[in-house]
């Protein structure tokens, strides 16, 4: 392995970056942190026309989000900065005139309609579509509009060795005369990516499998400019779980909807190594520090990775679970503020919040989970909406209903202590009294209590709910199957 390994995430901002792009940065940042290498940030923002504004500033928070440092750019206070394409035209343009000097670029003025022209008549030829290279031995000087294309050599092939995939190998025939320098003054990515490199030294190009048909050009680039190469490793596409291209279809693809809707970065990095990464055929969950520890090109699958958003949900919970409760309420209040119905008092009582959240932690999947009416709802909601219907347990029929319920009721407003284990004894006795089943009576209470059938523990709930919300949602059970109708029955 060449030391030392000096890598870069290099994205354009012509969007927010989804899981495939950061994917990439993350992997590069892996390998420079587990060599103790370099990683550098190098914004591609020379596709003007398809620039979208906040796309840089999003693509920076999503890395710092994760936790994605990098090792140098230019100084701002103190902080390093990206590097930005647009900041160095004059070193492009500089660079491709030093190939025309050298005959391996040349002048191309041929017109977008001629060009259009073209491509349609090769494709009405079932031929492959490239440039007919008609300026190429035209010895043309420059005019204003005018591109500056590379000659690629006409025959032989180009080879390189893949990280990942092995040798490779394109016809030069199939290769046609790209653009170096667009009539703008600013380079295509050929030109940038290529000369760029080499300035930072990089060692190593981690990129997409895309680049793959790409990177014969580069290796004559490199060859032109007399530049050493880097070692590639162009790693696997990833698939939605129906092997079809990933889309929004299965699921957010920017990184910052995944924070948003309430994932955890150390969840998506461990996701997101697994896209393509392993250590073995049984390991799943990693710390950062063994991701870097183990982390290396040869443990990386040709083979395309598979988003699978159920195991996405899945890791989260774990890591939900793992947190501790303090840090669980700090990043969950947020959540709630913003989740909840907007009839519940703002700002919430932390104290109380606290008190929820342990009786939740074991059933989100998100952070944005627990401001669900389904999860938490019923602890903050000043009244509570269900069907009658499911206070009823069919075994016992309507009127055993009733009286359990009046029964418990009772017992409960003579409690002193309206804690878990004063709740639980007392409960737990009144079963043996009125002869009916635990599930049969906690079933009830907790759809009286909550509006649901299915919650945190119905002891614990209560408590937190406190005696005097308690009994009064109970009260309303009751008069709830007062009313119930005998056709409803």
């Amino acid at each position: 392995m060449i030391s030392p390994v000096r890598v870069r995430y290099a994205p354009s901002p012509t969007g927010l970056p989804h899981v495939g792009n950061i994917r990439t940065a993350f992997f590069n940042w892996l390998l420079a942190r587990h060599t103790c290498g370099q990683f550098i940030v190098r914004i591609e923002d020379t596709d003007v026309a398809r620039t979208v504004p906040g796309a840089t500033e999003g693509i920076l928070e999503g890395l710092k989000w994760l936790g994605i440092d990098w090792d140098e750019g230019p100084n701002n206070g103190g902080d390093f900065g990206p590097y930005f394409q647009s900041q160095r035209l004059d070193i492009y343009q500089k660079m491709a005139q030093q190939l025309i000097s050298q005959g391996q670029a040349y002048y191309c003025h041929c017109s977008s309609q001629r060009l259009e022209q073209m491509r349609a008549a090769q494709i009405a030829d079932k031929k492959p579509t490239g440039y007919d290279r008609h300026c190429r031995d035209a010895e043309l000087d420059y005019t204003k509009g005018a591109v500056i294309r590379f000659k690629m050599p006409l025959d032989g092939s180009t080879s390189f060795n893949d990280s990942i995939r092995g040798k490779v190998t394109f016809e030069n025939a199939n290769l046609d005369d790209f653009v170096l320098l667009k009539s703008d003054g600013y380079p295509t990515y050929h030109l940038a990516n290529i000369v760029d490199d080499n300035l930072m030294r990089i060692s190593h190009v981690l990129r997409a499998e895309e680049w793959l048909s790409s990177t014969p050009k580069h290796i004559l680039l490199y060859a032109a400019f007399g530049y050493p190469a880097p070692v590639f490793a162009h790693l696997p596409i990833i698939l939605g779980s129906d092997r079809s291209k990933l889309s929004k279809r299965h699921g957010a693809v920017s990184i910052l909807d995944y924070k948003e809707q309430g994932y955890l970065p150390e969840t998506m990095i461990n996701f997101l190594a697994l896209l393509g990464w392993a250590l073995d055929d049984k390991s799943e969950i990693f710390s950062r520090e063994e991701l870097i520890q183990n982390f290396s090109l040869e443990r990386i699958s040709q083979t395309s990775a598979i988003f699978n958003k159920e195991k996405l949900d899945w890791m989260n919970g774990v890591y939900i679970r793992k947190l501790p409760l303090p840090e669980f309420a700090r990043l969950s209040l947020p959540f709630l503020e913003n989740g909840l119905p907007s009839n519940v008092k703002r700002p919430l009582n932390t104290n109380y919040v606290e008190k929820v959240l342990p009786l939740v932690q074991e059933r989100v999947k998100t952070l944005s989970e627990t401001a669900t009416a389904e999860i938490s709802g019923f602890f903050f909601g000043e009244n509570i909406e269900y069907d009658t219907s499911l206070l009823i347990d069919k075994k016992i029929g309507y009127q055993k209903t009733l009286d359990i319920l009046q029964i418990a009721r009772a017992k409960l407003d003579e409690l002193e202590t309206f804690e878990a284990p004063a709740l639980e004894l007392l409960l737990r006795n009144l079963i043996e009294e009125i002869g009916v089943k635990a599930g049969q009576l906690f079933g009830t209470l907790r759809t009286a209590v909550t509006g649901l059938t299915a919650t945190p523990p119905l002891f614990q709930t209560m408590e937190v709910l406190g005696k005097n919300i308690s009994l009064r949602r109970i009260d309303e059970a009751i008069s709830k199957l007062g009313n119930y109708l005998p056709t409803e029955l």
